[in-house]
């Protein structure tokens, strides 16, 4: 789905990616973890196109990630932090989507299965941080995407919404749907994740499956397996 060559990408003088080589496979959760400045926002930005990378490849199914946008169309984006226009309510701002893709197929699901459905009607601004996440969600696979990059997705909701989120996740998995997820919470994404890629100091120092991970650690979970290979800060 994802292949991601030698990436490197510069701000001013510190380097936050150095030479990055990454597979995301097809149909798979894949996990992105690591140390704070690690890279993991700033990679997950150049896959979306939102920062341009200084040398390097990036393909997404195959076609060349190069300034055109098309490939866009098969992704669905949930940041971490939804910052949404001021003073619009949820049905006006999902009206303005659907109307940016008029052909597109909609999926509303999460919105009837959050109950939040009357919530769309008042000002955003208003809106509880888990409302307004339950909102992110919904503009995130809104059009059925192929492809769901999930920004620390259960940040601020609460345990029904977030059980809710982490089945929706499975199911779309099952139906071969590929998603990349970032989180600080390993049980949760030990929960949900195929596959972890774990970062440190711009570079890709472990990709693989989450049980590979733990047994090269040696370790009975992926928070400890993360952990031994923060303090080894080497590959594993």
């Amino acid at each position: 789905m994802i292949r991601i060559e030698g990436v490197t990408k510069r701000f001013g003088q510190l380097d936050v990616l150095k030479g990055l080589d990454v597979v995301i496979h097809p149909g798979r959760v894949t996990g992105i973890v690591g140390h704070n400045a690690a890279g993991k926002t700033t990679l997950i930005k150049t896959i979306l196109g939102l920062t341009r990378r200084d040398a390097g490849e990036i393909f997404v199914d195959g076609v060349r990630v190069n300034g055109d946008e098309s490939y866009r169309s098969s992704i669905g984006y949930m940041p971490q932090i939804a910052r949404f226009p001021s003073g619009l309510t949820g049905t006006v701002l999902l009206d303005m989507l659907r109307a940016l893709r008029p052909h597109d197929r909609v999926d509303e699901t999460l919105i009837d299965a959050f109950g939040i459905r009357s919530e769309l009607k008042k000002n955003l601004n208003t809106l509880s941080g888990g409302t307004r996440q339950k909102i992110n969600a919904v503009s995130a696979f809104l059009f059925d995407p192929s492809l769901l990059i999930l920004d620390e997705p259960t940040a601020g909701l609460d345990p029904r919404s977030s059980s809710l989120l982490k089945d929706r996740i499975a199911a779309d998995r099952a139906r071969g749907k590929t998603f990349i997820v970032t989180s600080h919470l390993m049980a949760e994404l030990q929960e949900i994740a195929d596959d972890v890629v774990f970062m440190s100091e711009g570079r890709v120092r472990f990709s693989g499956s989450v049980d590979e991970m733990m047994d090269v650690t040696r370790q009975a979970n992926l928070e400890r397996a993360v952990a031994a290979l923060m303090d080894r800060g080497v590959a594993a």
